[in-house]
């Protein structure tokens, strides 16, 4: 969305593009699970009293909207990539398989997931989780508004803390938003570190993907 109100800033999504190229360029092997916030998100308008399946499928789509607009990015790059969706879309997007991403992967694509997990109820924090667990993803790096996990709005309570590391039970426990607490115990129950940092610092994606950067590490 970059500064705009709605909608795909390409600038912006060429920058995004860039920073997950050179971390693919450094050996390691990306998977994007893309939301659809910036389009549309099917929550906000179940809040008003339309279905909530329905408006889930409804953002379910506007992630395949980004994740189509970051394949053609990335295409324009000359970087391998393939986008997957969860929600079947054959005619501009692969449906997602376990088998074709591993694959995917196997041969150094940036992989990209659309349609969270094509089911209403369940948000694109769960989609990831499940994708880094049925890839063996190493680690999932959430990329959000602020520099890590705090334990409330910093843009809201200047008196938030905020934590360097902190454990998957300390999350559930506190009751932190950070994720979906299906997210944090899947996460947590396969063992997978999740690494909270900002998107809008540029570089950020690099130095956190390499060890160093400004971010939460969430582990143990």
């Amino acid at each position: 969305m970059g500064d705009q109100a709605f909608g795909i800033c390409s600038d912006f999504a060429t920058r995004i593009c860039s920073e997950i190229k050179a971390v693919a360029d450094l050996g390691v092997d990306v998977a994007v699970v893309v939301g659809g916030g910036n389009i549309f998100r099917g929550v906000n308008l179940a809040r008003t009293g339309l279905d909530r399946v329905t408006a889930d499928h409804m953002g379910m789509m506007a992630t395949v909207m980004n994740a189509i607009a970051l394949k053609s990015c990335f295409a324009g790059m000359g970087v391998s990539v393939e986008a997957f969706s969860a929600l079947a879309v054959p005619e501009v997007c692969e449906t997602f398989s376990q088998r074709a991403a591993i694959r995917s992967f196997a041969e150094n694509k940036v992989t990209i997931f659309a349609g969270g997990i094509g089911c209403p109820y369940f948000s694109t924090d769960t989609a990831a989780a499940l994708r880094a667990a049925e890839l063996n993803c190493d680690a999932i790096l959430k990329a959000t508004q602020v520099d890590g996990i705090y334990s409330a709005d910093p843009k809201k309570d200047p008196a938030a803390e905020r934590f360097e590391t902190i454990t998957h039970e300390e999350i559930l426990a506190k009751g932190l938003s950070v994720m979906d607490t299906a997210a944090v115990a899947l996460a947590r129950d396969r063992r997978i570190p999740i690494i909270v940092f900002s998107i809008h610092e540029p570089g950020e994606l690099v130095a956190v993907a390499t060890g160093g950067g400004r971010a939460t590490t969430v582990a143990g």
